[in-house]
């Protein structure tokens, strides 16, 4: 951010001879005016600056789970979750159920929303409709995982798997969609130059079907190199597809959330607790572990393909922020709380869940983190969207692929 010259110019000649135009009490008045106006141009500077960047990327792909699902399980049956089809989802932004697990706005909605483009129609729903888009479109399915389903088939987790529509599924899904969008490699090569491409958040779910019947971190982390292994595979499958910038996001701070507080305790022993947080210190300590592990793969992947930009998403730094502050970010209730429940000290029961019969939703969910005791609230996925966009939370920096 520079001072136009022509600024600058009058600024330096005003305090060079104001001495002889003004007496002393008058130079000290004008000093003070001076300095204000300095002050105050710059402050609107730097507002306008975060508060609007320029256009960089002409549409954004989008892979993953129900953290950036827009509609896809919806339509293909949502045999698993239904309700999500329904009120109270969708109530804060869109006042109606889109499919999306929140309230509101996920943090994809938000990134399409700072690069001036749409919100991202769902694979399926243009499959359907036979429409044509070039601005973006999400992939994402609630309930993926990063690994195959014949997996958790083969481990006896089936019963507990919402989709098939794992991230290899979803890749297919874009390889038959990219005829629709270029058809010789020049023109993809072009029109991929100003495309953004999201592999995640992914892998979540591959943790959770064993953590929910009982399987050990140890387990998790016996488990992760193939999960890790998966995304990045993806994200060279990607680059190697034509996409130039891939952004990978890492898991959330999982040990904060309602359903992993609720089944893994309460207990009695003080020390599973972060004190400053109430979160489960052993369960968010293993998402660290994940992203760890995935940004040490990402970091091999930029040496692999040099000519393309691979940026890594820290999720849980950006929403760990809600948990340590929260009321700093507008949080007035209990941050560990679900807003849309059916009782318990988290308010999440699994027998009366968010949209079931015994469930009911808060009146302010935007003071509230936590949304139906799984995903966050319109509210809480807009702060860490600005942590990702405009803050610290990408690496490389995000800010710098927006012009600023």
């Amino acid at each position: 951010m520079t001072v136009p010259s022509l600024s600058c110019s009058i600024i330096i000649l005003h305090l060079k001879h104001f001495r002889t135009l003004f007496p002393l009490k008058e130079r000290k008045r004008t000093i003070m005016k001076t300095v204000l106006l300095i002050v105050l141009f710059f402050f609107f500077q730097n507002f306008k600056t975060s508060s609007s960047i320029h256009h960089k990327y002409d549409a954004i792909y989008n892979f993953g789970d129900s953290l950036s699902d827009t509609g896809n399980f919806l339509l293909s049956g949502a045999l698993a979750f239904p309700v999500i089809g329904k009120l109270p989802y969708g109530e804060t932004f869109f006042r109606h159920a889109t499919g999306r697990c929140s309230d509101g706005r996920l943090i994809i909605d938000y990134i399409a929303e700072a690069f001036g483009l749409p919100h991202l129609p769902p694979y399926l729903d243009i499959v359907r409709e036979k429409k044509h888009v070039k601005t973006g479109v999400s992939f994402a399915v609630s309930g993926a995982t990063a690994l195959d389903t014949q997996f958790f088939y083969a481990q006896g987790l089936g019963p507990l798997v919402w989709t098939n529509d794992s991230l290899s599924v979803q890749l297919g899904w874009f390889k038959k969609f990219k005829s629709s969008l270029c058809s010789t490699k020049q023109e993809c090569d072009e029109y991929f130059k100003k495309s953004l491409f999201l592999v995640g958040e992914i892998g979540g779910n591959d943790y959770n079907y064993p953590f929910f019947v009982g399987g050990s971190i140890k387990q998790a982390q016996a488990l992760a190199p193939l999960v890790v292994g998966a995304i990045t595979k993806a994200t060279s499958m990607l680059i190697e597809e034509g996409a130039m910038d891939v952004m990978v996001p890492g898991n959330l701070p999982i040990g904060c959330s309602a359903v992993y507080l609720t089944i893994f305790g309460p207990t009695s022993n003080q020390s599973d607790y972060d004190p400053r947080t109430g979160c489960l210190k052993a369960y968010n300590a293993f998402a660290r572990y994940h992203n760890q592990q995935l940004k040490r793969s990402l970091q091999m992947q930029r040496l692999k393909y040099p000519h393309a930009r691979i940026t890594y998403a820290d999720y849980y730094g950006a929403a760990m922020r809600l948990y340590h502050t929260p009321k700093r970010y507008g949080f007035k209730e209990g941050t560990l709380k679900a807003c849309c429940g059916g009782g318990g000290p988290y308010n999440f029961n699994n027998s009366a869940r968010c949209g079931h019969t015994g469930s009911r939703a808060c009146s302010n969910p935007s003071a509230y983190v936590n949304w139906d005791g799984i995903h966050l609230t319109d509210a809480a996925y807009g702060h860490i969207s600005k942590g990702l966009i405009y803050g610290r939370f990408t690496s490389p920096p995000l800010t710098s692929l927006l012009g600023n």
